[in-house]
């Protein structure tokens, strides 16, 4: 499963959404998700990939896209180390 459906499966049991009718321009504002919704999922992410989202990275996301490139790109990192 790719990194992208693995945070959409994440995202769409704490927001209870679709996860199909999530997409890369989709933001969280779009899925109705409020700020506890957003802070559970990153903590989520960060478990599931042993990362760290900072706060001041979290707070530039425009859409999931943007979560989704970060999150890659954090994995990669780590892979590289």
């Amino acid at each position: 499963m790719s990194v992208e459906e693995q945070v959409k499966e994440i995202v769409a049991k704490i927001v209870h959404v679709d996860k199909n009718l999530m997409t890369r321009e989709s933001t969280f504002k779009d899925m109705k998700a409020d700020s506890l919704d957003m802070v559970q999922a990153l903590v989520a992410v960060e478990d599931r990939f042993d990362i760290e989202i900072p706060d001041e990275e979290a707070q530039k996301f425009q859409n999931f896209g943007d979560f989704i490139s970060y999150v890659e790109s954090r994995i990669a990192e780590k892979e590289k180390a």
